[in-house]
């Protein structure tokens, strides 16, 4: 009888101790959700979604520079002998440089330490398996931070966006659309992109898209490096 109650009392102590330490574990999350607005500029959560970025899904446990589907590490990340894990996110996002030199990740890094441990708390909840959509769900982020800032889909762009010819003439662009219109642009002005995903422009069907300063830069979409070179000619 003394043993039953002696160990009741002892659960009964350690239950507030639990329930603090729970809470503080979702305070650090849900802090690190608003830390995470600084990445979603070039990456995202959901799976094989790739934006400047790698996508993060799962990469606790795993070594860098192997996100499938991403191609553009550096040398010196996809050799660096570390696997990604509290420590080592707490040295990458403190100083991507000191941490790996020579890296091509081009960011300051995060000062405050406890920014940093808020967000590698919700780093480890939300690109756990199905993490993306958990975090969302429980309002820690806006579906958009998941999804990154991916490029609006191109496939059904109107008439006035859809691009039929394209010609250079001195330093100049003049880019003729579905609807009849054709549009200068300084040739400084005017950038030439490729989107191969599937929510890029149709083949044969590229698209313009504004890029502010007053309509006078725009960017010129196209399906693949074929029709670049197709669409684009020299013509005065």
């Amino acid at each position: 009888m003394i043993s039953r109650l002696l160990t009741l009392t002892v659960a009964m102590l350690l239950v507030p101790a639990f329930d603090a330490a729970t809470a503080q574990d979702t305070a650090a999350v849900r802090k690190g959700g608003e830390v995470y607005r600084a990445c979603v500029g070039c990456h995202s959560l959901r799976p094989d979604v790739h934006l400047t970025g790698p996508s993060l899904a799962e990469m606790f446990g795993r070594r860098p520079g192997l996100a499938s589907g991403f191609s553009r590490y550096s040398d010196v990340l996809k050799k660096a002998d570390l696997t990604w894990n509290q420590d080592t996110l707490d040295g990458w996002l403190a100083d991507p440089q000191a941490l790996v030199p020579n890296t091509y990740m081009i960011f300051r890094g995060i000062e405050d330490d406890r920014a940093r441990r808020d967000l590698i708390a919700f780093l480890e909840k939300a690109t756990a398996l199905g993490g993306d959509q958990a975090v969302v769900a429980e309002g820690l982020i806006p579906q958009q931070y998941a999804e990154g800032q991916m490029p609006e889909p191109l496939k059904n762009a109107a008439p006035g966006q859809q691009v039929t010819a394209v010609r250079h003439c001195g330093d100049s662009y003049f880019i003729t659309t579905a609807d009849g219109t054709e549009i200068p642009f300084w040739e400084m002005n005017l950038r030439l992109k490729l989107d191969t995903r599937s929510t890029g422009p149709e083949p044969g069907r590229p698209v313009i898209a504004g890029g502010g300063m007053m309509g006078d830069r725009a960017s010129l979409v196209f399906s693949s490096v074929a029709e670049l070179t197709r669409f684009v000619v020299e013509k005065c």
